[in-house]
């Protein structure tokens, strides 16, 4: 599976400069922002990777995954054991936004189901450790946490979720 089956009206597409950012809006001004000034810019610098989904011209959402490292001292015990005592490498999903307009339409899980295949697949060539994530606010924790992401010891609004854990959810989904 190289992508989450999306209705007809939708469709994938790496960020691009004429694509309409500045008419992105998702109720969030910090994601917003990232979008319509950073996102493309960190992109051509070779920094990370924005995906977005489109309805017709519009953008619907978006992510933007990125790789990175953390402490081995910042991880769970039940990732760290047996690993390195070292900076380990992670996948990072650094933004996910949802335009307001489509909001409640179940688009998040289509977002974050390809993000995390994203990352599955760069895993086949890139290992990482997990997946970590920051959260915005309450709401943003709870959706992720729906998906079995786990909190971070000590940092409450970073998730995380193992690889091993993301390639038994990708298991689990192929075999539904």
């Amino acid at each position: 599976m190289k992508s989450v089956e999306l209705l007809a009206c939708y469709r994938w597409s790496t960020l691009h400069r004429d694509q309409p950012r500045k008419a992105f809006s998702c109720g969030q001004v910090d994601v917003d922002v990232w979008l319509k000034t950073k996102a493309l810019q960190h992109q051509d610098k070779r920094l990370s990777v924005t995906k977005v989904l489109l309805a017709q011209n519009a953008i619907a959402g978006f992510y933007t995954l990125a790789t990175g490292q953390v402490d081995f001292g910042d991880l769970p015990t039940s990732i760290a054991k047996g690993l390195p005592r070292r900076a380990l490498p992670v996948a990072v999903l650094a933004w996910l936004g949802i335009s307001s307009q489509v909001q409640g339409q179940g688009l998040g899980r289509i977002l974050l189901s390809q993000a995390l295949l994203d990352c599955h697949t760069a895993g086949q060539t890139f290992a990482f450790t997990a997946v970590v994530l920051d959260c915005v606010n309450d709401q943003a924790k709870a959706f992720y946490q729906r998906f079995d992401f786990q909190e971070v010891p000590g940092r409450p609004y970073r998730l995380y979720l193992s690889a091993a854990e993301l390639a038994s959810l990708l298991e689990a989904e192929s075999q539904a």
